[in-house]
């Protein structure tokens, strides 16, 4: 079962250094997790991720993995580690997203957060005024207009994005494919609602989050009784199959909410005081304030247990996240708008489809020590993009990965030197 100790904290009471143990080895805390969405970060081997990311820990995704390969091959190869040839700590996610994507937000173009300041926080008292119902973005469109998920109180029913067939996911199934994976911290199963749902969609999406929290710890547990045993086993040497794995996964609670604080301290009160072994924290807020929403959470949650900020990786999120309370991160940001050519620098990004850095031959951020800006120039990569060759995602990958994985490192030294301000200021500045 993985543990947490706190080896710093930020005079704020919030912000804190930490270490993370899990049957796979530890993680220091603040850490950038990268999304291994089908048990592979896109363009990048594990070996990459390990030795040149310096990534700590993987993120799979529950949904995607069960339609492709399934749990069954899953099991067959001894679990994800074993897979996908990754030897660290793994997370994975409980499929509660995919609900949101590819439901209520189907064809609407809208994600998990708000745009930037595009409406007031709502604090305890306020009232919205943005319409029932779900936000619509009235200039999307989508080829495809029937949404492939559809909620209801016992689960959720999707259709395969693969092949259009249909599957239930309800708390349990979410917690067996879970165990069938076999990381080493898995989530319960929660609602992810619409950023700008109002706030009665807000509170039924909670409610029934905090429902089917009770039934992900019940399930839990059932399956803590047969992997404590093989556990047993394993560490004696004897016989075991390779399924169920020989190590117990630590369950993550959800907190949700929206933009509202009186729901989000009563759903951090709520899965708070459930058996947890540590926490997430959903999206659907105003991603302009997640120094706000998270610190709402944090200043609830029980201080001896991770927080792990679901879906948040762009750099000054990251270190907002980090100075209010949460632990680790995952985000496929880095990863996806590097794959469009996109790079992060100090001062924000570059996009190097851009004309002026085909004849530029400075690294891609002249302070950043990844093995890609070692090595290469913005030219050769804005070459490498304009000519469609694959090496450009894999070494444009490789050093946005390399950048959040490193802020979160180097924000965990400011934190234990307690020169975290004089690290932010530098870093904004």
């Amino acid at each position: 079962m993985p543990q947490f100790r706190i080896e710093a904290k930020l005079g704020n009471g919030r912000g804190r250094a930490g270490v993370i143990t899990t049957p796979h080895g530890s993680i220091q805390t603040p850490a950038f997790i990268p999304v291994a969405t089908k048990a592979t970060i896109k363009s990048l081997t594990p070996e990459m991720v390990r030795d040149d990311v310096r990534a700590q820990a993987v993120l799979a995704n529950t949904y995607h993995l069960y339609l492709q390969p399934g749990t069954e091959v899953l099991k067959k190869a001894g679990g994800l580690h074993a897979f996908m040839n990754w030897q660290g700590p793994t997370f994975t996610d409980s499929g509660g997203f995919q609900a949101f994507s590819l439901g209520a937000a189907w064809g609407k173009g809208i994600g998990k957060f708000a745009p930037h300041k595009a409406v007031p926080l709502l604090v305890h008292g306020e009232s919205s005024e943005t319409a029932p119902g779900e936000a619509v973005d009235p200039d999307s469109a989508s080829r495809h207009t029937t949404a492939y998920a559809k909620v209801d109180d016992d689960g959720v029913t999707f259709r395969s994005v693969i092949d259009g067939s249909t599957h239930r996911f309800t708390p349990e199934t979410s917690i067996d494919i879970q165990h069938a994976i076999g990381a080493d911290i898995i989530f319960d199963f929660d609602e992810c609602a619409a950023p700008l749902a109002d706030k009665a969609y807000q509170k039924i999406a909670m409610d029934r989050t905090h429902a089917w929290a009770k039934r992900c710890v019940k399930r839990h547990k059932e399956y803590e009784v047969v992997s404590m045993k093989y556990e047993a086993e394993y560490k004696k040497g004897l016989p075991h199959t390779s399924y169920p794995l020989p190590h117990t996964p630590a369950l993550f609670g959800i907190v949700q909410g929206g933009r509202y604080e009186d729901l989000r301290k009563e759903s951090a009160k709520i899965i708070g005081a459930m058996d947890f072994d540590g926490f997430g924290i959903g999206g659907s807020f105003d991603k302009g304030d997640v120094s706000t929403v998270v610190g709402w959470v944090c200043d609830e949650l029980p201080e001896n247990k991770p927080r792990h900020l679901l879906g948040i990786g762009e750099p000054l999120d990251l270190l907002l996240g980090i100075e209010n309370g949460a632990d680790t991160f995952d985000c496929v940001a880095p990863t996806r708008i590097a794959r469009n050519g996109s790079a992060y620098i100090r001062k924000g990004r570059i996009n190097l489809l851009n004309t002026e850095y085909s004849t530029d031959f400075l690294p891609l951020d002249p302070e950043c020590d990844c093995s890609t800006c070692k090595k290469y120039t913005r030219a050769y990569l804005s070459h490498l993009f304009r000519a469609k060759e694959m090496l450009a995602a894999t070494l444009t990958s490789i050093h946005n990965l390399y950048f959040v994985v490193n802020l979160a490192a180097r924000a965990r030294s400011a934190i234990i030197d307690g020169t975290f301000e004089v690290f932010k200021r530098d870093f904004l500045a």
